[in-house]
């Protein structure tokens, strides 16, 4: 088990380090920086000025030395402007530059500045992730038992009119995307088209206060993809345990329907679902940026297409880097637990 988390920490590593250059690279190509020099300089700046702009904060230099500096493996830059000033990359909030750290990157904790909201893009990150964490966490509070109840209340009894039903449902909501099933939910309990008005709050009011009026719609639109999804698994998961010999078996020596589905089915029918459920925490942090854009809910989805309209650097990448390593954990976990909860693996 050692050897196995050791080989699998050093693939992450690795898969880790690849996706965040492709990132950083696509993110420092010359337009990108020459967008982002007219943006913060002037829009009629010509040639000339966007090249000494560029140059004089150390985008114009080799990107794998870049690379190093935003990871914090290479000593930050120190550049003399043709106008006598003095810049460093880590003399941020009024540090001089004499008294500037050597290093100053991802792994000191340094992520940058936000060039739109002009504040520490750390702290950017941070709020938008909590935003979302508690969104995430109230989605799959709904998802896990609800899509569950569903997977093994079809699977109990394949082929009948229950079966048929909870598929059906399953279906039709795994095969909705968000931005489709959140605009109906609005449109039937948020708009004034059909005159319920069931929830009046705004999903913005909700980063405040939430509540079931304001908090329900969002929660609800990442949800029912989910629920359907895992369901169908679970209920494919389950009718093949039911017709495996050792359930017929039971059967024949007389146990009864509800023992049989607890005691016996139900434990090996959740290996499958367990590593669906877990991989679908990195699908939430996709499906949250179509969500959070069309409710106006300002976390790390939101964050995402903010800073990727604005040309955010620094928070782009911080975004990507922290994606990227949630997507990593949690197919670690995911394969950590299907190891513990199926036996022939453990074995072999």
């Amino acid at each position: 088990m050692g050897l196995f988390l050791l080989r699998r920490l050093g693939v992450m590593l690795l898969t880790a380090l690849c996706l965040t250059f492709v990132v950083f690279f696509l993110t420092n190509l010359y337009p990108n920086l020459e967008k982002l020099a007219k943006t913060q300089g002037n829009f009629r700046m010509s040639d000339r000025d966007v090249s000494s702009w560029l140059t004089s904060r150390g985008y114009t230099r080799p990107m794998l030395v870049k690379y190093g500096e935003w990871l914090g493996v290479v000593p930050g830059y120190v550049i003399d402007g043709a106008d006598g000033t003095t810049r460093a990359r880590c003399a941020t909030g009024g540090t001089p530059v004499a008294d500037a750290p050597k290093f100053c990157g991802v792994l000191q904790g340094k992520w940058g500045f936000s060039t739109r909201a002009k504040e520490d893009a750390g702290v950017i990150m941070w709020r938008g992730l909590t935003l979302t964490g508690f969104l995430m966490m109230w989605a799959l509070i709904l998802t896990i038992p609800t899509a569950l109840l569903i997977g093994v209340l079809a699977g109990m009894r394949e082929g009948s009119k229950t079966d048929r039903t909870l598929s059906t449902f399953s279906i039709v909501t795994s095969a909705t995307p968000e931005y489709v099933s959140g605009v109906v939910l609005i449109a039937i309990f948020a708009s004034s088209a059909v005159n319920l008005k069931w929830l009046k709050g705004s999903a913005t009011s909700a980063m405040n206060d939430a509540s079931l009026e304001n908090f329900l719609l969002p929660v609800l639109t990442i949800a029912l993809f989910s629920i359907g999804y895992i369901a169908r698994m679970t209920r494919a998961s389950m009718t093949e345990v039911m017709t495996a010999q050792y359930i017929r078996t039971a059967r024949l020596k007389g146990v009864s329907f509800k023992n049989i589905v607890m005691k016996h089915a139900l434990r090996n029918a959740l290996i499958a679902p367990f590593t669906v459920i877990i991989l679908q925490i990195p699908y939430l942090l996709t499906g949250v940026v179509i969500t959070e854009t069309l409710f106006n809910y300002k976390g790390f989805g939101w964050l995402l297409v903010q800073s990727a309209s604005n040309n955010d650097i620094d928070v782009l990448l911080g975004v990507s880097v922290i994606s990227v390593v949630i997507v990593l954990l949690t197919q670690l976990i995911s394969d950590i637990g299907y190891v513990y909860l199926n036996p022939r693996i453990r074995i072999s």
